[in-house]
């Protein structure tokens, strides 16, 4: 019988696959990329709004509290947004005739309220509830990032399902004292530091009265973390039950 291939076929089918290694290749690293990049996650990227907000100037440079414009985020599922006679509050004598305000002012006489871009939102078949969150001590910072540090707001975090699990897993990492919801500066490191430097005075007051240093009764982080997940009652089992987010 007489050869059915020529023999060129040999290269064909060698190059052919050379070419599928490669392609599997490029689809193992160009897809991760693709899926975690800015183009697909929009992390630390900046949305076009009716105006340019500045959470730096009015948080950070007035002082202003984030339950001041998110009026519903310690009551409700949606934190809201600030209606226009929110901003008129202040801008109606301050900063009157500036013209970036112009929308503002716009919005307030005709009644049309400003379209905000939403910079976090997350897909339909999650159900997210932000007074949950807020009664059981997780703060603004967790999702948002240092908001009181954006010039523009932009997203902070993914909210991809393996970013919130990894909370659901591990919420005494995240969560903090009530009073400190709201504190954008607050952070678990500050306290490991505060609760070192106290133990390097007790044992230096120790040693210098000649006494022998009485051990200290302050909780690491972690230790803190997990008295709060008592005191709170979060249930970590629950937290991993698909339905608590997929309804």
């Amino acid at each position: 019988m007489g050869q059915v291939f020529p023999p060129g076929a040999n290269w064909l089918v060698k190059w052919s696959m050379a070419g599928g290694a490669v392609l599997l290749l490029l689809v193992g690293t160009v897809a991760p990329a693709l899926y975690w990049g800015p183009m697909s996650t929009r992390l630390h990227v900046t949305r076009p709004q009716p105006i340019p907000f500045s959470h730096e100037r009015h948080v950070a440079g007035n002082g202003i509290d984030c339950r001041y414009c998110h009026t519903t985020v310690e009551t409700g599922a949606f934190a809201g947004i600030p209606p226009t006679e929110t901003c008129m509050t202040c801008h109606s004598q301050v900063y009157v005739d500036q013209a970036m305000l112009q929308p503002v002012r716009d919005s307030w006489s005709t009644g049309k309220p400003l379209e905000w871009v939403r910079v976090n939102d997350l897909p339909d078949f999650v159900y997210f509830d932000h007074s949950i969150h807020i009664s059981r001590g997780v703060s603004c910072v967790t999702c948002h990032g240092r908001v009181d540090e954006m010039r523009l707001t932009r997203k902070e975090q993914t909210l991809r399902m393996g970013w919130c699990l990894n909370c659901h897993k591990n919420p005494e990492k995240f969560i903090r004292p009530h009073d400190k919801v709201f504190d954008m500066g607050w952070s678990w490191a500050d306290v490991a530091a505060a609760n070192s430097s106290e133990n390097t005075s007790h044992e230096e007051s120790a040693a210098s009265d000649h006494a022998t240093p009485s051990p200290s009764h302050s909780l690491s982080p972690r230790e803190q973390g997990l008295a709060l997940v008592q005191e709170n009652k979060i249930e970590v089992d629950q937290l991993m039950n698909c339905s608590i987010c997929h309804r």
